[in-house]
């Protein structure tokens, strides 16, 4: 069966000598694992298609066992996050996190969208690092099926006003007066307000929000912390940006009802 799609290559595997072993974030068809036969060749226009976070038009036939690279031309390559290290490093992680994420066999465009748009401000460098690594953690768990609860008290039911504070472990929010002891973090309301917009605001509005560097570091954290809760694994490609000099933020205030108590979150 011929296909004929957009992709980003979120892997690419070097395979003898001239061949590559591609994973394709699909606009229609979800993660594909396809076989470039050729791609390496200098002459061969599969080159720079088939390179790790290359946007590209393929070509694809589909047999009953694989799927292999018939042609593939590469439209958006995404220099200035190749010439540096940070960036790369980290457009590496959300590569990882989709091929953790995705489910197998879900087809939702979104994916391949939410990828672009990321890609596309990491590499023009508008925006804070943090902020696009947050937002990219919560929309993609939130499409996944790991959608935190953010619209109410998950102990009395009642809308978080206030004093708001999350359970990372849990996914939920609860009031001040409801907060359990230990496992909670209080989110400050622009933290909260930006954590909703991550993910119920429609694309394109998703990056358009603004928090000073300590609400934007507890942002980071939060979500980091939310994912790491759900994958239940370390992430490599997460180690590595962190060994570059992007430690994880100070961890927030834990809540407490005892001043007595450590009041580290951890």
């Amino acid at each position: 069966m011929q296909i004929g799609t957009k992709a980003v290559v979120l892997t690419a595997r070097n395979m003898e000598e001239h061949d590559r072993l591609v994973t394709l974030l699909t606009q229609d068809h979800g993660l594909v694992t396809a076989y470039a036969k050729g791609a390496r060749r200098q002459k061969g226009t599969m080159a720079s298609a088939t390179e790790q976070l290359s946007y590209s038009a393929f070509q694809l036939f589909r047999s009953r066992e694989k799927t292999y690279v018939d042609k593939a031309e590469a439209e958006t390559i995404f220099f200035a996050i190749r010439q540096e290290m940070d960036r790369l490093s980290l457009a590496s992680y959300f590569c990882q996190l989709c091929r953790e994420l995705i489910p197998e066999g879900d087809t939702q465009p979104g994916y391949l969208h939410l990828m672009m748009n990321t890609l596309t401000l990491l590499d023009r460098g508008k925006l804070p690092l943090g902020q696009l690594k947050a937002v990219f953690e919560l929309r993609l768990l939130t499409m996944s099926g790991y959608m935190p609860d953010l619209v109410a008290c998950a102990a009395c039911g009642s809308p978080p006003e206030g004093e708001v504070h999350f359970s990372p472990a849990a996914g939920v929010v609860y009031c001040g007066g409801c907060a359990p002891r230990t496992g909670t973090v209080p989110l400050p309301p622009g933290v909260f307000a930006a954590m909703r917009h991550i993910i119920y605001s429609e694309f394109g509005r998703l990056f358009s929000f603004r928090l000073p560097e300590d609400g934007l570091a507890r942002l980071e954290r939060v979500s980091e912390d939310y994912l790491l809760a759900q994958v239940e694994r370390v992430l490599p490609a997460l180690s590595f940006y962190r060994s570059l000099g992007h430690p994880p933020p100070l961890p927030p205030q834990r809540h407490i009802n005892q001043s007595t108590e450590d009041n580290t979150y951890g």
